[in-house]
């Protein structure tokens, strides 16, 4: 079984026991999360498409760990002009440990 759900303004196809990383959640670590803002969940013989969300479904995570993602670099430079700026940035992330989805029927 499988879903899309929706954290923040992105989506996440997401299988039992997956491991993602989304954007950074006001939760500690070791806590459990219901993300309810399901788009579909489908399985080896059904698909069900929400309206826009599945009434009912919901997906249980465990917070892993609060993380920073990998560092971005933003470079502009002007030739000839001797001018250039340069700007870094890393992303604060959760990771979530998919624990069970809910069809919640």
């Amino acid at each position: 079984m499988y879903a899309i759900v929706e954290v923040g303004a992105k989506q996440y196809n997401v299988k039992k026991d997956d491991v993602i990383e989304v954007n950074k959640e006001a939760v500690e670590k070791g806590k459990t999360i219901i993300l309810d803002k399901v788009l579909l969940v489908g399985s080896s013989k059904t698909v069900e498409v929400g309206q826009p969300y599945v009434k009912g479904a919901k997906v249980e995570a465990v917070v892993l760990a609060q993380t920073k993602g990998e560092k971005t670099t933003a470079y502009k430079f002007r030739r000839r002009k001797n001018w250039h700026w340069e700007k870094g940035h890393r992303a604060q992330l959760t990771e979530l440990k998919i624990k069970s989805i809910d069809l919640g029927l």
